[in-house]
């Protein structure tokens, strides 16, 4: 059985879903399943994953959880039957666990970690361009198309064997990037009332009325954070997105240049890559103080190092 994070993205989904197409075509008589009941409208052209199966079946399977840090972060609590168990991640590891831990924390994405196991077992593996799309789309949209921090020489060889496959570029990345004519509406709202602290931290809060009126769901609103990378003297920037309940909280997601923010976002119930978080907060005042505290870590950063734009 296949595991992967809450709030699915399409490194997870690509992960999960090319390792079972790769362990299907590699290993036919056995019964690979995927199912977590998680929905999403943007990587819904990657095709549904199983039904549910009953928990008297994990309990006699391996489970295999890809991409997630921390167990409280698995989708499906199956996980917790399964016989034995195994981690892949390249997140920095906060909570180890699983029978066998595969943590790779400078890889781009799991997906790229996906295509190294099928690269170094290439002569007892199989694949085939739906597996090769699957990963592939994982690495193109956790590496922000090749140009995040961890991508290398080795990231753009294993893409290369995996476009070596056969992947319809055209239509994947229309997939992934045309945008509804909605969103092209609220990213002008984001440009025109995006705040900037003292020392450049630039940060949107989008609550439940700005959802309504702009038609986002999770996904859609947590893409604010990408509309505000790339502005110059700002080297953090924060989305905090209102959940659909108040018990819900704020979700956080925070993203840097040069700067790390994983410690910021561990002190406010998160985590994550050095300049890739998210975290949670759970009223106006956390917020008000995560705001603060980024701002004073941009200060310091910029007080002691040279040559950041």
């Amino acid at each position: 059985m296949l595991f992967r994070h809450i709030r699915m993205d399409g490194d997870c989904v690509g992960a999960t879903k090319g390792l079972k197409r790769i362990l299907q075509l590699t290993y036919p008589e056995k019964r690979i399943v995927l199912s977590d009941g998680q929905k999403s409208d943007y990587l819904a052209f990657l095709g549904p994953d199983d039904e549910p199966v009953a928990d008297d079946l994990c309990r006699s399977a391996l489970g295999i959880v890809i991409d997630v840090s921390e167990q409280t972060r698995i989708s499906n609590p199956q996980y917790a039957l399964c016989r034995e168990l195994i981690k892949i991640d390249h997140h920095i590891e906060a909570d180890p666990f699983g029978t066998l831990s595969w943590v790779e924390d400078w890889r781009s994405s799991a997906c790229e970690m996906i295509a190294a196991f099928y690269a170094a077992f290439r002569d007892r593996l199989r694949i085939d361009g739906q597996a090769a799309t699957y990963i592939y789309a994982g690495m193109v949209t956790d590496s922000g198309r090749f140009r995040f921090e961890g991508v290398n020489g080795d990231t753009l060889r294993l893409a290369a064997v995996m476009l070596d496959q056969g992947i319809d570029m055209e239509t994947l990345y229309a997939n992934l990037y045309l945008i509804d004519p909605r969103i092209l509406n609220f990213k002008a709202y984001v440009y025109q009332h995006v705040h900037y602290t003292e020392n450049g931290v630039a940060y949107l809060y989008v609550d439940r009325a700005m959802k309504r009126e702009y038609s986002l769901n999770t996904e859609t609103a947590g893409d604010t954070i990408s509309y505000l990378e790339g502005i110059r003297g700002c080297l953090c920037w924060l989305a905090f997105i209102e959940g659909d309940t108040d018990e819900d909280g704020i979700r956080v997601r925070l993203r840097s240049r040069f700067m790390t923010v994983n410690e910021l976002a561990s002190r406010h119930h998160g985590g994550g890559h050095a300049c890739a978080s998210g975290a949670t907060v759970y009223s106006q005042e956390e917020m008000r103080t995560l705001i603060t505290e980024a701002d004073q870590a941009v200060k310091e950063f910029k007080e002691s190092h040279t040559g950041w734009l």
